[in-house]
């Protein structure tokens, strides 16, 4: 496997995933950024006006707040229909429940006719659908009235430049054209893709770009050629198009990447959980409540498993492995016993299909994965999430961490119960290497896109990969 594929196959994942947002600068990505949050506050509106005759101050207040935690829409002009309708729907099942909570919480909730409620709140999410393709529809007119598309270059044809022309190429209505790259370099030496052309090198650019009416140009160069980047910028003092820094320390596949400060000195994070601040209490609070409320749900069947499992087979109702948790420190992961044996030594071999050591009954619950259930518990202990990177035990740890690179950035995070990966098809065994390279990718990928809402995307996928996976065993 070449040395790169584990970046560019995490680069393809994060791009196929997140269409790239437009500029909120453009007309189009103003009207974008503005649309969810306006349709909302109309539909409000509609329904008071339905239900009480008037626009009472009840209802102003409640706009403003709707307007104010939806605002900036959520780009989603990029991503096909079903994608769309799905983020809609999921987005406004989180935003609904939110308002509910708060209006119960304070009372807030009696100032509205609970009929006029519960139609706004059905009917939010089909206004909101309805808005975006709308949009799609009149996108074509919006950008004609923005003018033409901005004509862009990229200096320096590498693998930043490669991936910043192709997420350029791909992203729909960007308003960019992209004309070429400028590189020393001639286009068979770089063995360069037939649809990228080199307009020249370096020197060449100058007047290019001052002919051919370029809008921007991308420095798409190494860091350690400082001096020929101050030359190129010296040369294009004389255009005006605006200059942007692709720095190729983005080479280095950014997790939580962003801005900062250390006793005054800018920096820039490479490497970073996304549970810092804000998202730390948001993540925590919902691995809190969910798993409680599952807890409560499930401890009929918690009893019933705990009878089985120890009428079923001599040994203990739980199993307990050491696994690598946060920051690669050893925590102990719970689990109803599944097996004849309870493996937690230097050598431990993955379950296999008809593997002699599963129970009858443990072939079951790991079908199902009701094994895991007392991994809520970790969850409650603050050792596990419910959706993270899936804990593996200590011996594949230290086997893995050797073969495959960057395999131990999965432990900036809590481990989960679920995961990105696993809802992607790398549930069960990972037999080859090819496989945990894979399962890592994702693992990877959840890290840089991080949000609640896709961990109740991960929870209502895994529900379904539950019931109609056969990986699992």
């Amino acid at each position: 496997m070449p040395e790169s594929q584990p970046n560019d196959t995490a680069a393809t994942l994060n791009a196929r995933a997140n269409p790239a947002p437009l500029s909120h600068d453009s007309l189009l990505g103003a009207v974008e950024a503005g649309l969810e949050p306006f349709v909302l506050v109309i539909a409000l509106w509609c329904v008071a006006f339905y239900f009480a005759g008037e626009l009472s101050g009840s209802y102003l207040i409640l706009s403003v707040i709707v307007f104010s935690i939806s605002f900036p829409g959520t780009p989603r002009l990029g991503a096909s229909i079903p994608k769309m309708v799905a983020d809609v729907l999921l987005s406004w099942l989180w935003t609904g429940a939110l308002l509910v909570f708060v209006g119960i919480a304070t009372g807030y909730d009696r100032e509205f006719e609970r009929q006029a409620l519960i139609t706004w709140l059905v009917v939010a999410p089909f206004a909101q659908i309805g808005a975006q393709l709308a949009l799609r529809a009149l996108a074509p007119f919006l950008l004609h009235i923005q003018g033409p598309a901005q004509r862009a270059v990229i200096v320096g044809m590498n693998e930043q430049g490669l991936a910043l022309a192709r997420r350029l190429n791909k992203t729909p209505y960007s308003g960019i054209t992209l004309a070429g790259f400028f590189d020393d370099r001639d286009q068979e030496r770089l063995n360069a893709p037939q649809d990228l052309q080199i307009l020249g090198g370096l020197p060449d650019l100058p007047g290019f770009v001052r002919d051919s009416g370029v809008k921007l140009i991308y420095l798409s160069l190494p860091m350690a050629s400082q001096p020929r980047i101050l030359q190129i910028l010296d040369d294009l003092k004389d255009t005006t198009a605006s200059i942007f820094f692709v720095p190729d320390m983005f080479i280095t596949d950014l997790i939580q990447g962003r801005t900062g400060a250390v006793c005054g000195i800018p920096v820039i994070s490479v490497c970073e959980t996304p549970f810092r601040g804000a998202n730390g209490i948001t993540k925590r609070a919902s691995d809190v409540v969910l798993s409680l409320l599952i807890l409560l749900l499930t401890s009929p069947f918690l009893l019933f498993i705990a009878m089985a499992v120890k009428l079923s087979s001599p040994g203990p109702i739980i199993f307990r492995q050491r696994r690598y948790g946060l920051d690669g420190e050893e925590i102990l992961v719970y689990k109803f016993r599944s097996m004849r044996v309870t493996e937690d030594g230097p050598v431990v071999v993955q379950a296999q299909k008809n593997d002699s050591r599963i129970t009858p009954l443990g072939a079951f619950l790991r079908k199902t994965s009701l094994d895991e259930l007392p991994q809520f518990v970790n969850v409650l202990q603050g050792r596990m999430s419910i959706v993270g990177p899936r804990p593996h035990a200590v011996a594949h740890n230290e086997m893995y961490r050797k073969l495959i690179k960057g395999y131990m950035v999965r432990h900036k995070v809590k481990p989960g119960i679920t995961g990105w990966a696993q809802v992607n098809g790398y549930r069960g065994e990972t037999e080859t290497l090819d496989k945990m390279q894979g399962r890592i990718d994702y693992d990877l990928d959840y890290l840089r896109r991080w949000s609640l809402r896709l961990d109740l995307l991960i929870i209502y996928k895994t529900v379904r990969v539950v019931i109609g996976d056969q990986k699992a065993y």
